[in-house]
Order: C-alpha cells, then sequence, then structure tokens
C-alpha cells in the first residue's frame, strides 16, 4: 500500500488517538487509514523505560498486539522518539 503524499505530510501527532497515563507512565495509541495502529509506551516495566526509552507494538484493526507484520513478530523496546517515528510510518505503509 501507497501513501498518499497527504497523508504521509500530515504530522503523525494527528494519527495519535489516545494518550493516557499507564502504570506510572505514558501509553500513546495510534490508528491510520489502513486500519493498522501501533501501542508506544513507557513505563515501569517497558523495555528502556530505565533509560527514558519507548516500545512500540503493532496494533491490527481490533486493537491487538499484530505478530504477523513484516515490521515485528513481537513488541520492539530500548527505542528513541525517532526511531518511534520512523517505525510509525513504516506501520502506516502497511
Amino acid at each position: 500500500m501507497m501513501i498518499s503524499e497527504y497523508n504521509y505530510k500530515r504530522p503523525l501527532s494527528e494519527y495519535c488517538y489516545e494518550e493516557a497515563e499507564h502504570h506510572g507512565g505514558v501509553q500513546k495509541l495510534y490508528q491510520f487509514d489502513n486500519n493498522k495502529g501501533a501501542s508506544v509506551i513507557r513505563h515501569e516495566g517497558s523495555y528502556g523505560f530505565k533509560q527514558g526509552k519507548w516500545e512500540l507494538a503493532v496494533l491490527d484493526e481490533n486493537g491487538d498486539i499484530d505478530y504477523s507484520t513484516e515490521i515485528t513478530n513481537d513488541v520492539i523496546g530500548h527505542l528513541e522518539w525517532k526511531e518511534v517515528s520512523v517505525l510509525l510510518r513504516r506501520i502506516q505503509a502497511l
């Protein structure tokens, strides 16, 4: 699936439909036009929390973790925000 130029230029923040406190940290939920999404977390227990880094999971159209994408078959931890942004664009392009 190709990302339209309009959607690619649209800020990722516009795809974030929820940001909430989660286990003493934060969770951001994203949903893209292709019905894929992402959960981006940073809390005690997430991979990289002690270093101030993020963890990302790809979500399917029901909001469940999708372990079958070309991006990953698990969650991805220890991410800088710039890496999260790149992965979000890749999810948008699935």
